[in-house]
């Protein structure tokens, strides 16, 4: 609709734009004054801004504006700080024996303050936010260690890590017994009961007595005769009820059947010595260490 063909509202006296939903007629009226200086206000304000401050990208950089701020120096200065600010603590946590720290509260205290920020940041995904862990992925709050739980024995498992590229890294390696044909498949039912009653559970005495010879040949040299496990071999106790990844027949069947190759990283290469003290003591401190 052209302007002189525009519809003036009787009640407002105001001309209508030309749009119109359900019988409603949009009317032409200015915007409020207010507004506009306030937008006008921003448009020299941003101007300013652009002038001022870093805003412009280039091909290879940005502009960097008259003032010379830059968020990146800042992180940059930030954490230079935090460095030096850090260091000295960090030299003290290098030094020390992990047993000198947890003896000292004030190294200790900051050990525990340090170690549970590189928790959260490296550890917590697999072990969870208190270290309860899940399937697969060990409790750190029990008392339960494959390859022992005092100050040493954590620090050198975070170290090296369990299956990973470290040369020195922790190794255990269980046969997959069914996958390999090494035994059939009613054997390893057997043999999931026996596994069974070593911790009270079994519900088959048969099976029991049948798959006994099969554990002693197959299995007694890692977890031991009595199935209590043996750390030099990273062998879980099978005595005490605790399962890695479950406890039921269906799935000691499967572990037998398939093996199970958990892999925890190397932190050595990634993680600096004070933060691996850090790491150790927090980890000992959680409720498990020995």
């Amino acid at each position: 609709m052209s302007k002189h063909e525009r519809e003036l509202d009787h009640v407002s006296g105001v001309e209508t734009t030309g749009h119109e939903w359900d019988g409603i007629k949009e009317l032409d009226n200015p915007l409020p004054r207010w507004w506009l200086w306030i937008f006008y206000g921003c448009i020299v304000w941003s101007i300013g801004y652009w002038v001022v401050m870093p805003a412009w990208p280039l091909l290879t950089d940005y502009t960097r504006g008259t003032a010379g701020h830059s968020q990146r120096l800042e992180v940059k200065a930030s954490l230079e700080a935090l460095k030096a600010d850090r260091a000295a603590l960090g030299e003290r946590l290098s030094k020390a024996t992990l047993q000198q720290i947890e003896t000292d509260p004030a190294m200790q205290e900051a050990a525990l303050a340090w170690g549970r920020s590189a928790f959260g940041d490296n550890c917590a995904t697999c072990h969870g936010s208190g270290g309860q862990g899940a399937k697969g992925y060990p409790n750190l709050n029990d008392d339960v260690w494959l390859w022992g739980g005092s100050l040493d024995d954590i620090r050198h498992t975070i170290t090296v890590g369990v299956r990973s590229t470290h040369e020195e890294t922790r190794t255990s390696q269980m046969p997959a017994f069914g996958r390999d044909e090494i035994l059939q498949p009613a054997e390893i039912r057997d043999l999931a009961e026996y596994v069974l009653s070593l911790s009270g559970r079994s519900t088959d005495a048969a099976a029991v007595v049948r798959a006994k010879e099969a554990f002693v040949n197959n299995c007694a040299a890692c977890h031991g005769e009595d199935g209590k496990g043996k750390r030099e071999f990273g062998a879980p106790d099978l005595t005490d009820g605790d399962w890695l990844y479950g406890g039921d027949k269906a799935t000691i069947v499967e572990t037998i059947t398939n093996s199970r190759s958990g892999v925890m990283p190397s932190w050595g290469a990634r993680l600096d010595a004070p933060t691996i003290n850090a790491l150790a003591v927090y980890v000992h401190a959680l409720g498990g260490g020995e």
